[in-house]
């Protein structure tokens, strides 16, 4: 079997508790968050959270790991290849 860190990806995993509490891995970066909407770089493209009352709790980029609390809607997954495209708009290229 292929060993992950050979390849420098991080395993992705989300960990999901009551749709109040989430536990990502695999995280790269955090590009934004607010109280509705937390926009998170990932091994396995980028990965928006909607919801309400959203929080980051933990963070910790060299680990890869973030701790989300609130009331979490929706996680919709899109290609991280578009991003960085030069004259494109952040919300272009994840609604494309």
């Amino acid at each position: 079997m292929e060993d992950l860190n050979s390849t420098n990806k991080r395993v992705h995993k989300i960990m999901l508790t009551n749709r109040k509490t989430c536990t990502i891995n695999g995280v790269n970066d955090v590009l934004s968050f607010d109280i509705h909407e937390i926009l998170l770089e990932t091994d396995q493209g980028m990965l928006m959270i909607k919801g309400d009352d959203l929080h980051v709790n933990r963070l910790t980029l060299d680990k890869g790991e973030v701790d989300i609390d609130g009331k979490i809607d929706s996680l919709t997954y899109s290609e991280s290849t578009s991003y960085g495209n030069k004259g494109e708009s952040l919300l272009s290229k994840l609604f494309k």
